[in-house]
């Protein structure tokens, strides 16, 4: 019967290669229909550093680099040790090494 269990898995979208590769083509070929339209469209700038080619890609970039070095900057104070959520009990059951066992 496990066998039979492990045999019938269900298969999901991104379990076939050919739809992971479906999926990248879509996005490469929606980036490409965008940086086209870049070129095309004309854009309402507020201010002059808009005008520079790429300014948004590479703002995008930037804004994505500087909250990962925030967010890893952040882990700092508010990372707590793994055992944080354990009760009292639990905790003194390990540092002596004792079970639940009536002697």
């Amino acid at each position: 019967m496990n066998n039979k269990k492990m045999n019938d898995d269900k298969k999901y979208l991104f379990d076939n290669p050919q739809n992971i590769k479906r999926v990248l083509y879509a996005l490469y070929g929606s980036c490409l229909i965008l940086f086209g339209l870049d070129f095309v469209i004309n854009r309402h700038i507020y201010h002059s550093w808009e005008n520079i080619w790429g300014f948004y890609p590479i703002y995008g970039f930037v804004g994505c680099v500087v909250l990962v070095l925030v967010a890893t900057g952040m882990r700092r104070f508010l990372m707590r040790p793994e055992d944080y959520y354990d009760s009292e009990e639990e905790k003194n059951k390990l540092k002596t090494g004792g079970h639940d066992v009536d002697v």
